[in-house]
């Protein structure tokens, strides 16, 4: 190897592992998963940040009882870099708050979701894993940040909504972008044999009518020690670490921890940043 291709070695940026947590309709508990995973995460030890992509109606900082002085609006606004409205979570976890109640935050052009991301390539804490906790539904921010993610973690429970919604976003993402692969997480299952037919019940579907592999994550169990951790404001793998809820969520985060390790340009902040802008925009901007 020579000096040249030695420094370039030691310049590129570490792989980053890209999750969407999204679902079909709200209510199914989809920012409760991706902050339980993501500080179960943490708690491993990885260094984790999680983005509440859910820019109109942001509530990860409510779960979590924080009170940012400043989101992501400020970014926008450019009154703010992304590393200045971070704040620490449990476990080490770094939160990337959105605003809430701004109507103007789930309106955003092309170019102002690509203001948003574009900061991520800017960085310099050391990270591994990004969660991004996205809006439920189809609306154009959630398939610019599914599309721009490297795996798809689809939230759903028990009752016909939430599994009649599930499909119709994957379909939307399979159809119309060209997603091929989810992972399916069945949340507030009364038993093991729940969350496995429920995934069944979309499996069966999506192998008629798409050309999409579905994997089944596994099953976060019915549990009133998740509730009373949501009152108190704290995750429940922190709050009540033994409990059923708190166990399925430190498996899941071993679980994801083993996923494929992105390489290439695919693993790095600077492609999601790309991949976004391309979706949001459907063509690549040149940015300053």
């Amino acid at each position: 190897m020579d000096q040249a291709a030695g420094l370039r070695s030691m310049t590129q940026p570490k792989p980053v592992r890209v999750i969407a947590v999204t679902s079909g309709k709200g209510g199914v508990g989809k920012t409760n998963v991706s902050v339980n995973l993501a500080v179960a995460l943490a708690d491993s030890g990885r260094n984790v940040m999680l983005m509440d992509a859910d820019l109109g109606l942001a509530n990860v900082d409510v779960m979590l009882g924080l009170h940012p002085e400043y989101d992501l609006s400020h970014v926008i606004d450019g009154s703010r870099t992304l590393e200045e409205v971070i704040v620490p979570g449990p476990a080490g976890l770094q939160i990337v708050p959105a605003a809430s109640g701004t109507q103007q935050m789930a309106q955003l052009s092309p170019a102002e979701h690509a203001g948003v991301i574009r900061a991520f390539s800017e960085l310099s804490q050391p990270l591994d894993t990004l969660i991004v906790d996205t809006a439920a539904g189809i609306a154009d921010s959630v398939v610019s940040f599914v599309r721009a993610s490297q795996e798809v973690i689809v939230v759903v429970c028990d009752e016909p909504a939430s599994i009649t919604d599930a499909y119709a976003l994957i379909k939307v993402l399979n159809r119309d972008h060209g997603a091929q692969r989810f992972r399916v997480l069945a949340n507030m299952a009364h038993s093991a044999q729940e969350g496995r037919d429920l995934f069944n019940k979309i499996s069966r579907v999506t192998e008629r009518y798409l050309d999409v592999t579905l994997e089944f994550m596994g099953a976060v169990p019915y549990d009133d020690y998740l509730r009373k951790a949501i009152k108190r404001q704290k995750p429940v793998v922190d709050a009540y670490p033994r409990s059923r809820a708190a166990m399925a969520f430190k498996n899941l985060a071993q679980k994801a921890d083993n996923w494929p390790i992105p390489t290439g340009a695919a693993g790095h902040l600077e492609f999601f940043v790309e991949r976004l802008i391309t979706s949001s925009s459907g063509q690549m901007e040149v940015l300053p």
